[in-house]
């Protein structure tokens, strides 16, 4: 196995102590945002100036987009095709998200998609656009960096009147430009302290040699966050990097790579102060700043290799195919050397990554939950996670693109669905009981399934259960860093040796019973991000049902006649009927 705990005959102190540095080393770190830096400049994360000829319609878009052009503006500017590349990236998505009476969506939509956006594009979890993230009157659910350097604009476009409007796609391109600007700018400060250990001057121009050396400080930087003590010790010593930073001559390589690209970059499309780089190899901050961009883009996918081997050694302990492993057999990888299985079975549960449903298979480690974890996502800010990706994406998104639309009818999905596949390029699980639910979830909303609601994403996971993340309802788990959550974050020796126990003692034997109950996590209370008044009726609405109802009523009022009867001169009257419509769903 290629991992820094190297050899499975470590002593097991030594190994506890690898495991414990390496979880520090990925831990989250916060890190100051500076939004106008001197040397912010726009040509890494975003490129140019933006097109006048975007001209965005509605009540308040002219004045979001002038907000958002000011936030850009500190950093540089944006080019049309940039925006452009946006919105072919967002429109998708934005055609099957459940709009108002004048086709816009409500603030939980544009979150939502602006997430999704950015998991898509850099395996990037915006903080604060978390989804396990409750939304409510008080709490928006914006992003951090925005609360931090442009409160002004969060309390007025998302938290004040305007937010009743709603919003359009391109006011969600911009707000993606904006976020986007923003983190480019954040990585200034954290470049700087860069320069600053090379003893060099943020206004000189570097060589490649330096500037390699400086954004391998910045990669130190970068992974390590506020462990000052750590940091010091790893570039005073730089022989120690390939002993705690997990991949460091591979990460080495990919900076490598990130540098030539820009220098690229430079000779394919030359433009004023481009020689310098072209012809004497001579580079200023903007260029540094510009790798640092590149690096924050592209790191995600980059990493996507050691996130497929996590998958891959917890896939193999899932012999039952339900994305599911054992609490024991976690542990028990973890006593045969499996370093990263080391989270404490409370840190697991805050994460949404426990399963404690089942009686006859225990407690179960949930893979894409456990996946898409903060414990497993390599970089961390105080603005943002670099993640594993996620791999529901490509799933819904197919199905996104064929429905066209917020909701479908069950036999749509169910035909779409039975000609995908999972990423081992295995058929969907997709049993009568699979196709039974999906039908009782359309039964509840009139006939359709709305796209987005918890209960579809329910059903998507048991369909994939490797793939689809389980959606706990909101507020029910965390988003929080092995740092934010504290020394317990990784189990102790006796707990990893007490949960393992159990794996010898019960056997790998599946009963009966555990197949049955293989779904016994599943809930049936509903949660919609926003108003799908328009695109779902209740069941007793649609036009098929409306003779069945009025025949009913009709009845109905008979067996009112027959239950009014007067007794010592009074008049007993029975109540007929509910609503008829007693799911268990609210907006989030």
């Amino acid at each position: 196995q290629d991992s820094v705990s190297g050899s499975t005959t470590q002593p097991s102190e030594e190994r506890r102590s690898m495991q414990r540095l390496m979880r520090f080393v990925i831990a989250q770190v916060s890190l100051s945002v500076l939004v106008c830096s001197k040397a912010a400049t726009s040509n890494a994360f975003l490129g140019g100036r933006i097109g006048r000829e975007k001209v965005l319609s509605g009540d308040h878009s002219e004045e979001f987009r002038a907000a958002m052009e000011a936030v850009m503006g500190c950093g540089g500017s944006i080019e049309a095709d940039r925006i452009s590349m946006i919105e072919s990236t967002l429109r998708p998505m934005w055609q099957s998200l459940p709009k108002n009476q004048i086709g816009r969506v409500e603030w939980p939509m544009l979150r939502y998609v602006t997430h999704r956006y950015f998991m898509q594009t850099s395996s990037l979890l915006v903080r604060g656009f978390e989804p396990v993230r409750q939304v409510n009157s008080t709490s928006m659910g914006a992003a951090d960096i925005m609360h931090k350097q442009v409160p002004s604009i969060v309390d007025k476009f998302f938290a004040g009147a305007d937010v009743s409007q709603g919003f359009l796609l391109n006011d969600a391109v911009f707000l993606v430009a904006g976020l986007e600007q923003l983190v480019f700018d954040s990585e200034s400060k954290l470049l700087g302290v860069a320069y600053q250990d090379m003893v060099e001057s943020e206004e000189s121009f570097v060589g490649h040699r330096t500037l390699s050396r400086i954004m391998e400080t910045y990669m130190v930087h970068w992974f390590m966050g506020d462990d000052q003590e750590g940091i010091a010790v790893l570039l005073k010593n730089r022989t120690l990097l390939g002993e705690v930073l997990p991949h460091w001559e591979q990460i080495r390589l990919f900076v490598q790579g990130m540098i030539k690209s820009m220098e690229y970059e430079r000779q394919r499309a030359p433009q004023s102060g481009h020689a310098r780089v072209a012809m004497m190899h001579r580079y200023s901050f903007k260029e540094a700043h510009e790798v640092a961009g590149s690096i924050t883009r592209s790191f995600g996918s980059y990493w996507e290799t050691e996130c497929r081997a996590i998958k891959a050694s917890l896939v193999e302990l899932d012999k039952r195919g339900t994305g599911r492993v054992s609490l024991a057999s976690f542990y028990g990888a973890n006593q045969e050397g499996e370093w990263r299985f080391g989270e404490s079975e409370d840190y697991l549960r805050q994460l949404g990554a426990l399963d404690e449903s089942s009686f006859s298979q225990g407690k179960q480690v949930i893979i894409p939950n456990y996946l898409q974890g903060a414990s497993n996502c390599i970089v961390g800010t105080s603005s943002y996670l670099i993640c594993c990706a996620n791999e529901c994406e490509s799933i819904l998104s197919g199905i996104e693109d064929a429905v066209g639309e917020a909701v479908a009818q069950p036999e749509l999905v169910l035909k779409l669905v039975a000609n995908m596949s999972n990423f081992e390029d295995e058929a969907p699980r997709l049993d009568t009981g699979l196709k039974h639910q999906l039908h009782r979830i359309a039964e509840t909303h009139g006939g359709k399934v709305p796209l987005h609601g918890r209960l579809f994403a329910q059903w998507l996971h048991y369909v994939f259960p490797r793939e689809c993340p389980f959606p706990h309802k909101a507020g029910a788990a965390t988003a929080l860093t092995p740092s934010e959550f504290g020394d317990s974050y990784i189990a102790s020796q006796n707990e990893v040796a007490s949960h393992a126990s159990l794996l010898h003692k019960a056997g790998v034997a599946v009963s009966e019973a555990a197949e049955e109950q293989w779904m016994s996590q599943w809930s049936e209370e509903e949660e919609l991000l926003t108003d799908y008044s328009l695109q779902l009726s209740a069941p007793w609405e649609g036009a098929d049902r409306v003779f069945a109802w009025v025949g009913a009523l009709v009845v109905a009022a008979i067996l009112i006649g027959f239950r009014l009867v007067t007794s010592s001169g009074k008049v007993h009257q029975t109540t007929l009927l509910g609503t008829g419509f007693d799911q268990k769903a609210h907006l989030v």
